[in-house]
């Protein structure tokens, strides 16, 4: 919390070194912003995911940018896997999903580079296969770029975006396969790294079977306009985790936006 006032009386309080409480005004800074919102009874709607943009748009005060006004430290959205907009948009390219909890969702920050792009997305497919089950379709994450900098280093660093949907193995239960999906995540990251080689844009960003998260290098306002899919009502969640980086011991970039997939922080 900040605390502005310029009563004498008010400040000498603060400096008091026999003053009680929980807030010392020497050890303030800035820090991150978070929101949480959610229906008790748990219950999906459009709501919840309109709530959860509107929350982080008044975190924006929490963010901070450069010389660059378009650009700012981060910021992303969790929220419950949305079955029925998945279920739809994937009978648009083809492939039909199982039911709600029977598979997970993979969002993917990948390189610009097709050929390095379709390269990892054959080590992913490969592992699955081996490690967990088969992937049931790619989905391109639909996007619009124009609310960001025209500055040619930042589209540069813009990373393509894909999803991919695992079946769930039989015999298993969901707790077991998200569980599964953690540590597959971890396989793959790894296993990019080792045989493909470090490569900066790519980067999982969520892979569970209950949640998905969208985030980016954005200022707070930046996140639904890029990410069209919001717009459709068919997105519906329970629940929504919002959280607005202020970058302070490392730069800004996309795979550090929104840092954690079960939890946010403040950074403080």
């Amino acid at each position: 919390m900040r605390f502005k006032n310029n009563n004498s009386s008010y400040n000498k309080g603060f400096n008091n070194k026999s003053l009680t409480g929980l807030y010392d005004p020497t050890k303030e800074h800035d820090a991150c912003g978070l929101g949480f919102g959610a229906n008790i009874k748990g219950v999906k709607s459009h709501k919840i995911v309109q709530d959860g943009i509107k929350i982080l748009e008044n975190l924006e005060h929490r963010g901070a940018t450069g010389a660059d006004p378009l650009v700012g430290d981060g910021a992303g959205m969790l929220i419950q896997i949305p079955h029925e907009f998945f279920r739809i948009e994937c009978g648009k390219l083809g492939f039909e999903l199982p039911e709600e909890g029977e598979y997970g969702v993979g969002f993917f920050f990948m390189p610009q580079d097709p050929i390095l792009t379709n390269k990892i997305r054959v080590l992913i497919e490969r592992i699955c296969v081996s490690e967990l089950g088969i992937v049931i379709g790619w989905r391109d994450v639909p996007s619009d770029n124009s609310c960001l900098s025209k500055d040619i280093d930042i589209l540069k660093a813009e990373p393509v975006h894909l999803q991919a949907f695992i079946q769930k193995p039989e015999g298993i239960s969901e707790k077991t396969f998200e569980r599964k999906l953690f540590i597959l995540r971890k396989h793959i990251s790894n296993s990019v790294i080792h045989e493909i080689g470090q490569i900066d844009d790519f980067y999982p960003v969520s892979l569970s079977c209950r949640t998905v998260v969208y985030k980016g290098m954005f200022l707070a306002d930046q996140l639904a306009k890029y990410y069209t899919d919001f717009t459709d009502k068919g997105m519906r969640s329970a629940l929504a985790l919002v959280h607005q980086r202020f970058s302070t011991n490392t730069f800004p970039s996309w795979k550090l936006a929104h840092p954690y997939r079960m939890v946010s922080h403040n950074g403080e």
